[in-house]
């Protein structure tokens, strides 16, 4: 039966369920008394979903609180072996798989580092098949268990009704993999069990949104630095935050040619790889036979060393001249977005912010047009470098959320999304 709106009285549950639930993921534990002015519902439709919810082992008690002149209410909160999800983050050196409950409490990982094979799809596509197969079976559980498996890929994803999640990584040498086909045909999960493939810099941006620097903000930008540079916008209108090629806006008329292939790129003077090689070029010594997050400790070590030893000349312009080009690129989302928040994250970023956030609030100010700039604060995440694959889990965790709670009812649709 439709309602006058179009919505059926199924439709209408499963909201009032998603309401219920993600009211005490993010708020709980609370009462039934709380939960009705939190989500709008009557006293009687909360009893109802509430017992729906316990039913189903996604909601248990959690103790009582004393109540004003009656009988102690009893605290409800999100159940958290009543789900699973599994959050990859295919990174510039290794490929990181967690495996984590309901409540994003983290129950096993494995790592594979990224050497000489570099992005070969076939290694790719191992590391992570053998990843998930790792912490399954390090926990114990069940595949038939898992919510989904939520991936952060370097590039572009497009989706088809063929093969599902498509990545173009013009940088990693990836055109048009259908990685999504290559992991449901390779990776041994069952078909019920849903793949979530996304940009990096968007899952870094679920994360932050949802439980770091970006909580309760109405529109950000989250930045990811690590090789090289992407960002996500988050709006009102695009809730779930949209990635943006950042790293490929033009910031120098024919300057250095970016892992892309164009000339000028930010990616090509404020990614790691950008930096390490600059330092180079300009005639410093970088590490040699290291990874990159190691050889940009030392560039940074080198150009900020403790008081009593000298400092490295060159690494210290080449860093200070990428927080002007960092700030500079910051300063065109000002202008375009208007954001509450810029926030600063993925391991390079993490590691460069600390040194280089004044210098790249002052440049993004002068840049940017005066009324815009008074109204952003521009930060550091707050989440550490697993903010990936903690934001990739959270693709399988709103579908669920989305849905209700209810699994095993919908086919894949865009963004791996069960519609």
């Amino acid at each position: 039966m439709a309602a006058r709106n179009g919505r059926t009285v199924r439709d209408l549950r499963r909201g009032n369920r998603t309401a219920v639930l993600q009211r005490l993921y993010f708020d709980g534990p609370m009462s039934r008394f709380e939960l009705g002015p939190a989500t709008g519902l009557s006293s009687g439709s909360i009893s109802n979903v509430v017992a729906e919810l316990v039913a189903d082992g996604l909601v248990e008690e959690a103790g009582t609180v004393e109540s004003d002149g009656g009988r102690p209410r009893t605290l409800l909160r999100v159940t958290p072996a009543s789900g699973h999800m599994i959050g990859i983050d295919v990174g510039e050196t290794r490929v990181r798989v967690e495996l984590f409950d309901l409540t994003l409490t983290e129950l096993a990982r494995a790592e594979r580092p990224l050497e000489h094979h570099g992005y070969d799809v076939e290694i790719i596509v191992g590391h992570i098949r053998d990843g998930i197969a790792e912490v399954l079976a390090e926990t114990d559980l069940a595949p038939e268990r898992l919510l989904g498996v939520g991936i952060g890929v370097p590039g572009i994803v497009a989706h088809t009704p063929e093969q599902g999640a498509v990545v173009h990584g013009q940088t990693i040498g990836w055109d048009a993999v259908p990685l999504e086909s290559l992991l449901r045909s390779t990776c041994g999960l069952p078909d019920s069990v849903p793949y979530f493939i996304d940009n990096g810099a968007r899952t870094l941006g679920q994360a932050e949104m949802w439980f770091g620097a970006g909580r309760g903000a109405r529109t950000a930008v989250v930045v990811l630095f690590g090789s090289g540079v992407g960002a996500c916008l988050v709006t009102e209108e695009v809730e779930q935050g949209r990635s943006v090629e950042w790293g490929h806006l033009t910031v120098r008329v024919r300057g250095r040619r970016c892992r892309c292939g164009a000339l000028g790129c930010l990616d090509a003077y404020a990614g790691a790889e950008a930096l390490i090689d600059r330092w180079r070029e300009e005639g410093g010594r970088p590490p040699e036979d290291t990874d990159e997050e190691t050889a940009l400790t030392a560039m940074i070590a080198a150009a900020y060393p403790p008081q009593g030893t000298g400092t490295d000349p060159v690494a210290l312009a080449v860093l200070e001249e990428a927080a002007e080009y960092v700030g500079a690129g910051l300063s065109d989302l000002i202008n375009l977005f208007q954001p509450e928040r810029i926030l600063i994250g993925g391991w390079a970023g993490l590691q460069l912010g600390t040194r280089l956030l004044p210098a790249v609030r002052r440049y993004a100010a002068s840049y940017a047009l005066r009324h815009p700039a008074e109204r952003v604060s521009i930060d550091l995440g707050k989440l550490g470098p697993d903010a990936v694959t903690v934001g990739a889990a959270i693709l399988p965790l709103a579908d669920f959320f989305a849905h209700g709670g209810q699994r095993g009812t919908h086919g894949r649709g865009r963004h791996g999304e069960r519609a």
